[in-house]
């Protein structure tokens, strides 16, 4: 064991990501969107193109409204009034509602050895747990997702940005460099938690939301890169 590895095995603060670290989220965004597209069935541009008005769509609605199902539908119906330069018809909107049934009737699915790593992990650390999103959506997926007894608190967020990180440490009272965000987002996750001088460590999702994605300082050694989420216990 290396003396970095060794000094993890200390009791340290583990914070977690949810959506996407924990359980698989963005698939469910991303199936619904290709129903959205195969209904669509615009005449002359094909779905990369307006893929990337509805990602635009997304970017502008998440700055001023949030995350979310509501937000996400609310994009889908702009996407179609900006290709059809019209209103969305009742039916139409009431359609895309149809489509994004699947966001709430999604049951959680854990990550694989998601449940066996929190359990060991829980007897060695302290662990707490940050989302951000929509607060009803959130919660519903934190009573369904039988982890809540692992963590010392859990915190829905409207953003998580380097504030709120700092936020946290005021919160908990824990000292920064002995703390570690784990999750999948480097714009949400790992970034702005370095910015708040966390450590973190990054477990990539090739589901990662592309307004998710951002660069990672190679030669940052605060950052702990891992393939899935049970290498945790082989460093903490």
């Amino acid at each position: 064991m290396t003396d970095g590895a060794a000094a993890r095995r200390q009791a340290q603060v583990l914070i977690f990501d949810a959506d996407d670290t924990l359980w698989e989220n963005n698939v469910v965004f991303e199936q619904v969107i290709d129903d959205f597209l195969e209904w669509l069935d615009h005449p002359t541009m094909d779905r990369t193109e307006i893929r990337t008005i509805l990602d635009d769509i997304e970017r502008a609605n998440t700055v001023a409204h949030g995350y979310g199902s509501k937000v996400f539908l609310r994009s889908l119906a702009e996407c179609l009034e900006r290709l059809r330069e019209r209103p969305a018809t009742d039916s139409e909107r009431q359609e895309i509602e149809r489509l994004a049934v699947a966001l709430v009737e999604h049951q959680v699915e854990l990550m694989p050895g998601v449940a066996d790593a929190l359990d060991e992990l829980a007897g060695r650390h302290e662990l707490l747990l940050l989302t951000k999103g929509d607060q009803a959506d959130q919660q519903r997926k934190l009573d369904a997702c039988g982890l809540l007894h692992h963590f010392g608190a859990a915190h829905i967020v409207a953003e998580k940005d380097v504030e709120t990180y700092r936020w946290l440490v005021r919160q908990h009272r824990f000292d920064p460099a002995r703390a570690w965000m784990i999750g999948n987002s480097l714009k949400s996750d790992i970034l702005p938690a370095r910015a708040a001088g966390l450590n973190a460590v990054f477990i990539p999702n090739e589901n990662t939301w592309v307004l998710e994605h951002d660069e990672l300082d190679p030669t940052d050694s605060g950052v702990l890169r891992l393939a899935a989420f049970p290498d945790l216990l082989r460093h903490f």
